[in-house]
């Protein structure tokens, strides 16, 4: 079944969650969402809500429980790996084996899905992988083990790992949950500019909602009855965003694009 080729991701009547030998837990259901080229979105909701089960379901690392995922026009279990792999990147936040891995080692292991059996990398290879490290400004780690890395010069690598596989969409769970609020703000910028200046579709569920607000293109909002997409402005506008915690300990302020604490 093909779609029109308007929408780079189309999501529809979808059911996401587990299935075991005794039942079928459901996690969310009934998810519809378009997304365009060039936008970052940015996934929230509270903890436990899906938003991981969703991504996994999306970068085919666990099977719908119901409805269509479309990529390009084409559903999702149609993909071969190989060929996934040449559309969809994930970022996983996720520590390292021990290794004696270079970062310039890590990076080349994006060009896997292009390169033959013995993993030869040719000179489009490298000038890819190169570009990879300009873009993410890492250059000057290239020759460093993996091992030395700070957390926020592995999230820095690892997001430069997904751009050497050279893919029109990017995934990240969770990038900066274990970053300072520095490296936090340094690598939603890396995002943001990605999307913007390089047309990468780059999805990514967070916890920092406030920078969310102010550089997603688009929203994914889940809550425990709903989920909503839209551009960031017009979820605002319609107070979707307000909804999306519930608690008399914080307010979201329309005017500042923020949700604050109430004072008693």
């Amino acid at each position: 079944m093909k779609l029109a080729a308007k929408h780079i991701i189309q999501v529809k009547n979808l059911n996401i969650g587990y299935t075991s030998k005794k039942e079928i837990k459901t996690i969310a259901s009934n998810l519809n969402v378009n997304l365009d080229a060039g936008n970052l979105v940015c996934l929230l909701g509270k903890n436990g809500i899906g938003k991981s089960t969703l991504l996994r379901t999306l970068t085919k690392v666990q099977p719908s429980l119901k409805g269509d995922i479309f990529i390009n026009s084409t559903k999702l279990e149609t993909f071969s790996f190989t060929d996934f792999a040449k559309i969809v990147s994930l970022v996983l936040t996720e520590q390292l084996p021990d290794s004696s891995l270079t970062v310039f080692e890590l990076v080349a292991l994006g060009r896997q899905p292009y390169t033959n059996w013995i993993g030869y990398l040719t000179s489009e290879d490298l000038g890819i992988i190169q570009s990879a490290f300009e873009k993410t400004n890492t250059k000057h780690l290239m020759n460093s083990k993996c091992s030395e890395l700070s957390d926020g010069q592995l999230q820095k690598i690892l997001i430069a790992r997904a751009l050497a596989q050279n893919t029109p969409i990017i995934v990240l769970d969770e990038p900066t949950a274990h970053l300072d609020l520095h490296h936090t703000i340094n690598t939603f910028s890396l995002l943001k500019n990605l999307a913007s200046d390089f047309q990468k579709t780059i999805i990514v569920s967070t916890h920092e909602i406030n920078l969310a607000l102010q550089l997603a293109d688009e929203l994914w909002l889940m809550t425990p009855t709903d989920f909503i997409s839209g551009k960031t402005e017009t979820l605002i506008s319609n107070n979707n965003v307000s909804q999306l915690f519930e608690s008399d300990l914080i307010t979201f302020n329309k005017t500042l694009k923020q949700f604050i604490i109430n004072h008693s």
